[in-house]
């Protein structure tokens, strides 16, 4: 299925792969469906959505009214629960990128005793999935009284050993001992060069991890479903899911239009951050700066 370079002329053809083609235009298929299947059904009314098919438009065109009605049913919840994401993106992400960026730099640029246990150690921890640790970490945070706050939520997500590990892994070739040899014969604090020479150069896995602490954090459903009781506090991941909820029981008050159209509007932040990020996501940004 690869395909064969050729040499005519002087230039370079590359024959194309019929089945290949074939395999990636069903794949990007399989991962815009469920897109294209959210934005379609967030465009009908409750009625429509119920009655009709899923994958194509029905009744009236519903979106605008359905995005206002999830903006402002109960009294604003759902941009409550947007702002508490945000916050926990904020620091909880933030604060883990920048905590791996520290860690990874420092593991990967100096030598101390116990380095290889501290390596190993990583790669325990990226081998044990963070569900496993949910109630353990209410345990503790419930005897510290931290629980039902904005910290129970905060804290754990401060701690990303896969983006201590790839920061790690990603600063041994990116960034060359020669050049940071470089700046300290030229005087340069240790400080100075990593905030203006190493976090340069490791822009490229600063995004990757960055991205993927941020999708983790905006996704994350377990551990604030165990940690938080007071549904101000939800992220939208769990907020989301109270009001899918609501469609069963006695007093049942299905509002799955609304649940739809919220997932929706969920999904923009994290498309507009990759989108954005993208441009930072270069490599060779160090090419030619060492001299073998």
């Amino acid at each position: 299925m690869s395909s064969v370079s050729r040499t005519k002329g002087g230039a370079t053809y590359r024959r194309k792969s019929t089945i290949l083609t074939i395999v990636m235009g069903l794949l990007l298929v399989y991962s815009l469906l469920p897109l294209f299947w959210l934005f379609v059904n967030s465009t009908k009314t409750q009625a429509s959505l119920l009655s009709s098919f899923g994958l194509w438009f029905s009744g009236p065109f519903a979106l605008f009214d359905n995005i206002g009605q999830t903006l402002t049913y109960n009294n604003g919840i759902f941009v409550h629960w947007f702002g508490n994401t945000l916050l926990y993106v904020v620091i909880g992400a933030g604060g883990a990128t920048f905590l791996a960026l520290l860690g990874g730099y420092g593991l990967a640029k100096f030598n101390f005793p116990g380095k290889k246990f501290v390596f190993a150690l990583i790669l325990g921890a990226v081998a044990i999935p963070g569900t496993a640790l949910a109630v353990p970490t209410f345990l503790m945070f419930s005897q510290l009284g931290l629980t039902n706050t904005v910290w129970a939520v905060i804290l754990p997500s401060l701690i990303s050993p896969f983006g201590l590990y790839l920061i790690w892994t990603y600063a041994s070739d990116a960034i060359p001992s020669e050049l940071l040899e470089a700046a300290r014969i030229d005087g340069a604090s240790e400080m100075r060069t990593f905030f203006t020479i190493a976090i340069r150069l490791l822009t490229p896995g600063l995004v990757t991890v960055l991205l993927f602490t941020i999708v983790a954090t905006w996704n994350n459903y377990f551990l604030p479903l165990i940690m938080l009781s007071d549904p101000t506090l939800y992220p939208l991941t769990v907020g989301l899911n109270q009001w899918n909820a609501q469609a069963s029981g006695v007093a049942a008050q299905p509002i799955y239009n609304l649940v739809i159209t919220g997932s929706l509007l969920t999904i923009v932040p994290i498309v507009v951050a990759f989108l954005f990020l993208q441009r930072f996501w270069q490599s060779g940004l160090s090419a030619g700066s060492v001299k073998e």
